[in-house]
């Protein structure tokens, strides 16, 4: 390209730039009168302002520049935007190129269109200051700060045709999701994966006070983008026409440098980890905008951050605003309908290659069901209720390695976790696959390889990230972690739930596969690590959500976890959180039974009890969980040998929220049959995997709900036995009795006798463990006896 040429295309770049930051103010300010045909009035602005400016031209800056190398080099470039709210940017840009307005056709290109656009931003009614769901072209909301690098490399694992453009403000970097995320590169595979091309946008502030990476040096910021393995290009200054030639510059760089690499790659098999480009845009905050508000500094500094303006309360400020607008030259860049000139019009790229309408940040369009071997061959054998099994997740993990098998060609299926796959009882993944990895391996490391289909990085924030990247792109994923640590990522699930939510709402944009989680490692087989490694509370937080979203199963053994894994990686936009056991644990169904169990979510065992469904019994003993499933029928049990004249009902338990009224959730029981499982009046003691306020939180509204007692987790526990942090938490067998006889006097006698032998017991079980460091024979030995 001849200098002649690069300066009229460069001059062609900047009138969309600017034409981009006038309907980023406009968005933020502007009430009526969207090409300003008369002066600018106080009623032409909002009531209300509400957004942020001062990430916004920056951002537009970037946009328009993508543009000009996706037309270029015809690249296929998904665009994250990470600052806290980038909304005008997105909107606006997507406006602009006019995928905004093929899924909304009432914000028409045009004065009209203009007019409606301004108004719906953060308004009632309208649409949010982030890049929400609404908009097109977006996969990460960037409300919450901290993982648009992990969205973005998600995003481009088994998409080797697509580049992700991540833009991480300079703010958002000093979390430590971020601060972490910068190390994903080692886990890029250039010849099956696509690339990330992260874009620091270094503008110096936070909501109010400086970030670090703009108060270092140059030679410390640079030798901490190298230290993380990536290969900095700087543009920096304020200038437009020198900033235009030095982006345009950077990126041509940084595609070339992509694709090199990638060829290297593909073409000639090279294996070693590329130092990948990025970019460090170096600009103004609040670039372009009024330099001075009252006397004090705007552009350049914390004071843009967010509305600068505000002339309702300061009637000078209106007439900056007019400046301001009219500073971009509306006149030159849209015509009297409102229309954007064709000569900028033509810029941007075209169908698919728009970054609004990429369908890969639309991922229900591109999404493919699984293939899913029949997971009723992988049952565990159960002859009788009550036989030993290795551990659920083991049962679960040699499903899961054919899931990865048989899926492994189209390469949509990957299973995340912080380093604990293994541990989770899920080793049996790396007999047909490895671990990604694009670091340096040494001998004697087990199960690594350039392109694999785990994913483990000892941070749930990336691998929470990574797989919600994944999900949204139109691929499918499970994560399984620790149930104490999952809660790391209470917020990004939060996130995720509400992008469920929302775009639940939006008919253009088709759902997505459900983001699954498995929680192994479970408070109740904490024992060996202690206090720190036991919480249960994660679920509470999840059910939480909206109940269109969000679903909790705890299945009581190997075959109930099979059969709710096939369903959940099977099912659409959901959360599903499945906890289960990988410690050797009882067995109670067969594949049949649990297939139908699972199915109604909950019900009663018949042949654990002592009374038909139809029979009224004496009191419920409920379940839900595999280690409360253990205790209450080892209650049972003994109930059913010192009281026989007791009559017991087993209800157990496998999909949380049946346990909710059919009005408050889609799985939820009506009341009649819920009456038919736990009864109008008969006490119901209720053995649950965590908090035990959660079961009243879901059953409050029930007839019986006064008669239900419930026992679980309550915070106590340490480096003990497995059935001691039971005992500790009272959810123990013994326990489990003497509450049911608390509830029932007509046991009289031989109920109050009962309880002081099992007291005496509880006696001998701690004098027991002290001296053996086990469990008593009777407890390690104990295995469920079918009534005679």
């Amino acid at each position: 390209m001849t200098n002649e040429r690069n300066h009229d295309s460069l001059k062609y770049l900047d009138a969309y730039w600017r034409a981009a930051n006038y309907l980023s103010v406009g968005q933020i300010f502007l009430w009526d009168n969207p090409l300003l045909k008369r002066a600018l009035t106080l009623a032409d602005v909002k009531p209300m302002l509400l957004g942020h400016w001062g990430t916004t031209p920056g951002q537009n800056f970037i946009y328009a520049h993508l543009n000009r190398v996706i037309n270029a080099y015809d690249l296929n470039i998904l665009y994250v935007s990470g600052p806290g709210h980038g909304g005008p940017a997105v909107v606006g840009n997507t406006y602009l190129e006019g995928s905004y307005s093929e899924i909304y056709p009432e914000i028409s290109r045009d004065e009209a269109g203009l007019k409606k656009l301004f108004r719906q931003f953060s308004f009632p009614g309208g649409i949010p200051s982030h890049a929400s769901p609404e908009c097109p072209g977006s996969i990460h909301e960037g409300g919450e700060l901290g993982y648009s690098l992990s969205h973005a490399f998600g995003a481009v694992f088994d998409n080797p045709d697509l580049i992700v453009t991540c833009v991480v403000g300079d703010g958002e970097a000093e979390t430590g999701p971020l601060a972490t995320a910068w190390h994903s590169n080692k886990f890029l595979d250039p010849a099956t994966d696509g690339a990330v091309l992260p874009i620091l946008h270094l503008n110096g502030y936070k909501i109010a006070s400086p970030t670090v990476l703009a108060r270092i040096t140059h030679e410390e910021l640079e030798q901490f983008l190298c230290g993380c393995g990536w290969t900095p290009i700087f543009v920096e200054g304020h200038e437009p026409e020198s900033m235009h030639a030095l982006m345009a510059a950077a990126l041509d760089q940084a595609v070339l440098e992509i694709q090199g690499a990638q060829r290297l790659a593909r073409d000639h098999g090279q294996t070693s980890r590329p130092r990948w480009p990025m970019i460090v845009l170096n600009s103004p905050k609040g670039w372009t905008g009024p330099k001075e508000v009252d006397g004090q500094p705007n552009e350049g500094n914390f004071r843009s951050h967010q509305v600068p303006l505000h002339p309702a309360d300061h009637p000078g400020h209106l007439q900056l605003l007019e400046d301001w607008l009219r500073s971009y030259r509306p006149e030159e860049l849209f015509d009297a309908q409102g229309r954007l000139s064709p000569e900028l019009a033509a810029l941007a790229p075209s169908g698919k290659r728009r970054m609004g309408a990429n369908p890969h940040a639309n991922g229900g369009l591109l999404l493919r069901d699984l293939h899913l071997p029949d997971y009723r061959e992988y049952a565990a054998e159960v002859p009788a209720p009550g036989v030993p099994g290795i551990g659920d997740t083991r049962v679960l993990g040699p499903f899961l390695r054919d899931v990865a098998a048989l899926n492994d060609a189209e390469r949509n299926f990957r299973v995340f976790g912080p380093d604990e796959t293994v541990s989770n009882g899920l080793a049996a993944m790396f007999e047909t696959t490895s671990r990604q990895w694009n670091a340096a391996i040494a001998p004697g490391d087990q199960w690594l390889m350039p392109s694999g289909r785990v994913m483990e990085m000892l941070s749930e924030h990336q691998c929470e990230g990574w797989l919600e990247g994944y999900l949204l792109t139109g691929r499918h994923g499970l994560f399984n972690c620790y149930e104490a640590f999952i809660h790391i990522v209470d917020s990004m699930f939060n996130q995720h739930a509400k992008w469920l939510k929302v775009s639940a709402g939006l008919s253009w944009r088709p759902k997505i596969a459900s983001l699954n989680y498995l929680l192994a490692s479970h408070v109740w087989r904490q024992d060996h690590n202690g206090f720190t490694h036991q919480d249960p509370g994660f679920i509470d937080n999840v059910v939480n959500k909206k109940a269109e979203v969000v679903r909790v199963y705890m299945p009581p053994d190997a075959n109930c976890l099979l059969s709710v894994m096939d369903h959940c990686l099977r099912s659409r936009h959901y959360v599903n959180v499945v906890v289960a056991g990988k410690h050797p644990a009882p067995q109670w169904l067969t594949m049949d039974a649990a297939v139908a169990h699972c199915a109604a979510g909950a019900g009663t065992w018949e042949w654990a009890g002592n009374v038909a469904q139809d029979e009224e019994p004496d009191v419920v003993m409920a379940c839900c969980g595999d280690v409360p499933t253990l205790e209450t029928l080892a209650a049972v049990s003994i109930l059913r040998a010192e009281l026989p004249n007791l009559r017991v009902r087993v209800v157990n338990v496998v999909d949380l929220m049946r346990l909710q009224p059919s009005s408050e959730h889609p799985h939820g029981l009506c009341d009649a049959d819920f009456d038919a499982l736990f009864t109008r009046n008969k006490p119901v003691i209720f053995a649950f995997h965590a908090y035990p306020s959660l079961i009243h939180r879901l059953t409050y509204q029930r007839t019986n709900h006064r008669n239900f007692h419930v026992r679980g987790y309550k915070e106590e526990g340490t480096i003990t036995t497995p059935f001691d942090m039971t005992v500790l938490n009272e959810l123990d067998r013994f326990h489990l009795v003497m509450d049911t006889i608390d509830r029932l006097p007509q046991t009289a006698v031989a109920g109050r006798q009962l309880q002081d032998r099992l007291a005496a017991k509880l006696v001998e079980h701690s004098r027991y463990i002290r001296e053996h460091g086990k469990d008593m024979p009777e407890i390690r030995n104990w295995r469920w006896q079918s009534a005679p």
